[in-house]
């Protein structure tokens, strides 16, 4: 596989678990967020202080898009903002909910991480190869820890990418004083992937 190929896998992997961790914390909701684009608005602008050239530039949109809306002189939004204002609404919606959630996954219940894709390394012949796999993992609360610190920080697929597959190898493959820890598992052609706290 090319540098190019796997730089296009691991922003995959990153977009699919994004995606999970998003509905996964859409399910903590004890109140829906908002769903009309006057009420997203309303409810982002309060989030920058009132500034609609602040929202503006955090929807990526004109200042007079976001007042338009504001104003209810426009109801539906493009394709794109009304991707971002979904993503931004749920972003803020009821952070207290999924920061217990978040303390509760780091120190005591973990995630639990089902899936699609290919994962494993070469064993020569066992039930270890690499292969497509549907699996649902329980990782540890170390682990979700760590996932969710590195999803907070922004960073970079690639080590997105890693801590997801750290998690999912060492909770399958490398048992305490298994003889799998010295080898590299790959997990890779994610199909599917839904997480839950």
């Amino acid at each position: 596989m090319t540098d190019e190929e796997r730089a296009r896998q691991e922003a995959r992997t990153r977009s699919k678990l994004l995606e999970g961790l998003a509905r996964a914390e859409r399910k903590l909701f004890t109140r829906n967020a908002p769903k009309s684009s006057r009420a997203r608005m309303k409810f982002l602008r309060t989030r920058e202080k009132g500034s609609t050239r602040r929202l503006a530039e955090r929807l990526g949109v004109s200042r007079r898009t976001v007042e338009r809306h504001l104003s209810g002189a426009s109801t539906k939004p493009n394709k794109h903002l009304d991707a971002a204002l979904e993503r931004e609404t749920e972003s803020e919606w009821q952070p207290q909910v999924k920061a217990r959630a978040r303390e509760r996954a780091a120190s005591s219940s973990g995630l639990v991480i089902s899936f699609d894709a290919t994962l494993g390394f070469t064993a020569n012949g066992s039930s270890d190869d690499e292969r497509v796999r549907t699996l649902q993992i329980a990782v540890s609360p170390s682990h979700a820890d760590k996932i969710l610190a590195v999803r907070d920080t922004d960073a970079t697929d690639k080590e997105l990418h890693d801590a997801v597959a750290e998690a999912i190898s060492e909770c399958y493959f490398q048992l305490p004083g298994g003889g799998a820890a010295h080898l590299k598992v790959r997990f890779t052609d994610v199909q599917r992937l839904d997480i839950r706290f």
